[in-house]
């Protein structure tokens, strides 16, 4: 009598298990375009900084004299204004303290608060490059049809000004979050032999598409987990002023908010020298650990000077601000990093964090490659889909 091989049975998922692995399936088709969308344009904008660099080398880097002295910063942002046609004020400046490379000046006009789409809310949004030493400028750029300038607003909202576009993303990475969570669970393995744990670990490139693929989606879904993650949850610090504010007081452990100072201008007071240079002059001395300086000038009858020292060549964290008399360039107000509560540091690293900047270059490969691969999964997923229901279709079909 021929023995019959007895077939192992696999044990049953509890109904939570099998509810998590349905919404697994059918919110990752759901969100898949949108999810595929963010991981190609994140790796797209991970080098934008080295990429314009690269491209604009002769305009970014600049010749440095002997004496390295600048021209006075009023001087230069004239000539700023000069080369855009002499009707856009500059509005915002970028100084370096590293001295091979040029100043930044740019200006920025809102459009129609009501437009819909990105391009009709910017009326224009220009930056400006000059050499400090000489005050030539290097490079006119329209920021505002600069291609990492769109690639940023795609994966902001679509190119859509309205709401919409930010609920859209805002929710389709709530589902990411979800996804990456309800993955785990799936992936983790039932113990740690070692078949199981070549399984789990490891990608077995040799074997036919159909393995391969699987592994892809789970494998390196596991490994870019960490960082799928908190790129994820970065984003929704910005698609929801909930989740902003509740990120806020879980750091600060309060529900009250900075104290905010009202500082003016006094008009009734002026001095020969322009205002504007002794604020600058100002900034250098109270900013001698900054990398780069910030400047906006003064718009209104009483409004301030604002001064920002950064410390970091990329970074926007971590920096001290000052308020100067935009008629005196009196310093009125000064408030450090150091002076900030937890919740104000985590939310002003939340860019940095997002971009991988906050960990130099390694960073922004880490997010790149995270990207990449969070891309990649909508598409893996789906293949994984498709082969189970044309299994079922074919039932007699042989197994890999």
């Amino acid at each position: 009598m021929a023995l019959k091989k007895q077939i192992k049975k696999k044990p049953a998922k509890s109904r939570i298990r099998r509810i998590s692995d349905w919404l697994h399936l059918w919110l990752g088709i759901a969100s898949g375009l949108i999810v595929f969308h963010l991981g190609i344009t994140g790796c797209i904008f991970a080098f934008q900084k080295e990429i314009t660099e690269f491209i604009h080398r002769k305009e970014v880097f600049i010749e440095v004299p002997a004496n390295r002295q600048t021209l006075p910063l009023s001087t230069l942002k004239a000539n700023a204004e000069k080369a855009l046609g002499g009707k856009k004020k500059i509005s915002f400046i970028s100084t370096y303290q590293t001295p091979d490379r040029a100043w930044e000046f740019g200006t920025y006009k809102a459009g129609d608060p009501k437009a819909f789409w990105y391009f009709d809310s910017i009326d224009y949004y220009d930056l400006v490059l000059i050499n400090p030493y000489t005050g030539k400028v290097t490079l006119v750029a329209d920021h505002k049809y600069e291609f990492f300038a769109i690639i940023k607003m795609l994966h902001w909202s679509f190119l859509i000004n309205h709401p919409i576009g930010q609920q859209i993303i805002g929710w389709a990475t709530f589902i990411f979050v979800f996804l990456l969570i309800s993955g785990i669970v799936m992936w983790w393995p039932k113990n740690l032999k070692k078949s199981n744990f070549e399984k789990s670990f490891k990608v077995k490139w040799k074997a036919k598409f159909k393995r391969v693929n699987y592994d892809l989606h789970n494998v390196l879904g596991f490994y870019v987990m960490t960082i799928c993650l908190m790129l994820a949850l970065t984003g929704l610090v910005w698609a929801f002023q909930w989740f902003q504010a509740t990120v806020y007081v879980v750091a600060a452990r309060s529900i009250t908010p900075p104290a905010q100072v009202d500082v003016k201008s006094d008009s009734t007071k002026t001095i020969t020298a322009i205002p504007f240079d002794v604020a600058f002059e100002q900034a250098k001395k109270e900013f001698k650990g900054a990398d780069r300086i910030g400047m906006s000038p003064a718009e209104g009858g009483t409004a301030t000077i604002y001064a920002t020292g950064y410390r970091g060549d990329e970074t926007y964290w971590n920096y001290d601000m000052i308020q100067f008399d935009q008629y005196t360039g009196k310093l009125l107000q000064r408030r450090n990093q150091s002076e900030k509560n937890a919740g104000e540091v985590v939310v002003g690293m939340n860019y940095d964090i997002h971009v991988g900047a906050i960990l130099g270059l390694p960073g922004k490969i880490l997010a790149f490659f995270a990207s990449f691969i969070a891309a990649s999964l909508p598409i893996t997923g789906f293949i994984i889909w498709w082969g189970k229901k044309k299994k079922k279709k074919n039932p007699a079909a042989a197994e890999n």
